[in-house]
């Protein structure tokens, strides 16, 4: 079991991504002080003894306004509460409750959820005289809070207790068998949270025609018959020179944070706007992070005579995306979910390829084969012994040789190949350590 979930609701600014951030005790989410950074839903655990229990950060709710992504943050925070058994109110205690405050009141009464009304950005004892008009909202009695300091932390734990005691409790499905981790990731505005929508069935991330909408890292867990994903939606990466804001920053490490993390990617290319030179740098962090790469070229229903096309988009990621040579290309639609399942099957592919184990004979039968065709002459040629390998995902080995420094790249790329074709490891990643009888490793 999971344990029970806990939604953070409130106005916009009111300090809730560092609540979440200080109770999960990591920078999960975006935090700065402009307005509207967190968008989507981002979950968390806490572990307290004797408290465990699930955490989700919900965007800054302002019903019966028409600001932009008012209606689609809205219907994510809506969404939050319905699954939590508990919800904790934050508002800016400084402030005191602002008309916005009291139209989300209003809407939490309706959810027969248990309430802790905290009252935020209470860093000291003299501001507290400022929660008493609180208690106008009929929720309770307000908690001074500093989520920036942590003061009244416990306090809130002791509250939260007393709600959990009685809340249902969530189902772990990761527990038993854990899901593939995918990482969908991409320039700005090319369709990578309207993919994960799509495969989803819902609408768990926002979609919208304003690049950079998608701030924070979205993990959401997708079942298809026996197969388990946990698919991650990351912020769009632009080329550095035309990264302004701090938050979009951020963002941007964020997404080559869960590059790192996850068991394959799916780059995601426009195909109404070609190959673009951010295309290729994208490419370039998921080869330097060893991980299986598939690339869908979306919004494919938009292009005309799209059969005669096919061909040169295949031809074209061959020759830019110099890091995908190898790598299996799906032509999709997200907005119609044309091939879009396909991508998962490729996922399987590409993540089946790097878990292949060889037998230490077997290899070694390989590379006798292989250095036999690779003969140098002369009385300093680089000449390999026997190789073993020392892991999966992505596959590694350590080959040892006469001397590390003579293994030329020509030499390193023909074994590579040689051995690619040889186990059927396709396009998975793999890792070669050349390493001296003396130990030195290259």
């Amino acid at each position: 079991m999971l344990g029970p979930l806990v939604a953070i609701v409130g106005a916009p600014n009111v300090g809730k991504s560092t609540l979440f951030n200080r109770m999960v005790g990591k920078r999960d989410a975006i935090v700065t002080r402009q307005p509207g950074v967190t968008r989507d839903r981002l979950y968390g655990e806490v572990n307290r003894d004797p408290l465990r229990f699930r955490l989700v950060d919900t965007g800054g709710m302002t019903p019966n306004t028409a600001a932009p992504f008012a209606a689609e943050i809205m219907q994510q925070a809506i969404t939050a509460i319905g699954e939590a058994g508990v919800l904790i109110f934050v508002l800016d205690g400084r402030v005191g409750a602002t008309a916005i405050d009291r139209d989300v009141a209003t809407l939490l009464r309706k959810s027969n959820r248990p309430i802790v009304l905290v009252a935020n950005k209470i860093d000291t004892e003299k501001h507290e005289i400022l929660v008493h008009e609180l208690h106008e909202l009929g929720l309770g009695e307000p908690l001074p809070l500093s989520a920036e300091h942590g003061r009244g932390m416990n306090e809130l734990y002791e509250r939260l207790e007393t709600h959990l005691e009685n809340a249902p409790e969530q189902e772990d499905e990761t527990a038993i068998d854990p899901p593939l981790r995918v990482a969908i990731v991409g320039r700005p505005n090319v369709g990578k949270s309207s993919l994960l929508n799509r495969l989803v069935g819902e609408q768990r991330v926002m979609v919208s025609d304003i690049p950079g909408t998608t701030r924070d890292a979205i993990d959401t867990l997708l079942t298809v018959g026996e197969r388990r994903y946990l698919l991650i939606d990351t912020a769009g990466i632009r080329r550095p020179g035309r990264v302004r804001e701090h938050v979009e920053r951020y963002s941007v490490m964020r997404a080559k944070t869960n590059i790192e993390r996850c068991d394959a990617a799916v780059l995601v290319l426009d195909a109404t706007d070609g190959i673009a030179a951010q295309d290729t740098h994208i490419a370039g962090y998921i080869h330097d992070a060893y991980k299986p790469l598939v690339v869908a070229v979306n919004k494919w229903d938009l292009i005309e005579g799209r059969e005669k096309h096919a061909k040169k988009w295949e031809e074209d990621v061959r020759e830019r995306l110099r890091f995908a040579k190898k790598a299996p290309m799906v032509l999709i639609s997200a907005l119609t979910g044309q091939r879009a399942l396909k991508i998962l099957d490729l996922v399987d592919t590409v993540h089946a390829a790097g878990s292949i184990r060889v037998g230490t004979s077997e290899l070694n039968r390989w590379l006798e084969q292989a250095a036999a065709s690779q003969k140098q002459a002369g009385k300093q040629a680089f000449r390999v012994y026997y190789a073993t390998q020392t892991g999966v995902l992505p596959p590694r080995f350590a080959i040892f040789c006469n001397d590390p420094d003579k293994a030329h790249f020509s030499v390193k790329r023909y074994l590579e190949n040689s051995l690619r074709d040889r186990f059927g490891f396709g396009a998975s990643p793999i890792r070669m350590q050349f390493r001296s009888r003396r130990g030195e490793d290259r």
